[in-house]
């Protein structure tokens, strides 16, 4: 059964995102574990809403591979393979590597480097990224992941195309419930979380793609070994 988070009130026009969003933060924050299973009426009782809202955003959830459908228990929680997580981060980085492309082509919303809304933009996205690096030096694994969602949404905005980086955010989500699994076993994460968010985005103000490149190549390899170790 999910945690007590579930109890303020949730207003009918966005029931079914809210209710969506709390049960995907509840699996980011380890409180619902992997292969844990749960009913529409368990859900709805903890919400005190009705069935259907609740029903449409476990569809979502499990739309976006974060949930499964259980024939005898309604959902529960995917669990994911190391195999899983390689994947996910291939197909992420593939997403990256198209929306550098652009950059260095000239083809985004902001290609315009003397366009003070491009300065701005960018500069939104640093903060974001300074409070993520904060987090992972930290070792605050839950702040992390909020900001670190946060800066690549955002990041991702600036290339113009909608579908990348809502498909890229997708697969950022799955690759951290992946990831959480493991990493929440760990008692001290400071020193262990990637904190080069401001170095990214410090290469890509300065139009240098090739080294935005190697910062997430760099950014991939740090996650792979480390979920890596921990999975065997």
């Amino acid at each position: 059964m999910p945690g007590s988070t579930g109890n303020g009130a949730v207003t009918r026009s966005t029931l079914r995102q809210q209710i969506a969003d709390a049960l995907r933060d509840e699996v980011l924050a380890g409180r619902l574990q992997p292969g844990q299973a749960f009913t529409v009426k368990e859900i709805a009782e903890q919400y005190g809403v009705s069935a259907t809202p609740v029903r449409e955003a476990l569809v979502d959830l499990s739309a976006q591979g974060l949930l499964e459908a259980d024939q005898h228990r309604g959902f529960k929680v995917r669990t994911y393979s190391f195999e899983d997580y390689r994947g996910i981060v291939e197909a992420r980085a593939l997403v990256i590597d198209g929306m550098f492309d652009a950059l260095a082509e000239g083809r985004h919303a902001h290609a315009d480097p003397d366009d003070p809304r491009t300065a701005a933009a960018l500069a939104g996205v640093r903060r974001r990224g300074e409070e993520a690096q904060r987090a992972a030096n930290a070792g605050d694994l839950t702040v992390l992941i909020g900001y670190d969602l946060r800066f690549w949404r955002e990041l991702g905005a600036l290339f113009g195309n909608p579908y990348l980086a809502d498909f890229l955010h997708r697969l950022r989500v799955q690759s951290w419930v992946c990831a959480v699994q493991h990493l929440r076993l760990l008692t001290e994460l400071r020193g262990q979380l990637w904190a080069g968010h401001t170095e990214l985005v410090d290469a890509l103000a300065r139009r240098d793609v090739k080294a935005a490149r190697g910062i997430v190549a760099e950014y991939n390899a740090h996650w792979l070994s480390l979920i890596g170790r921990l999975a065997s």
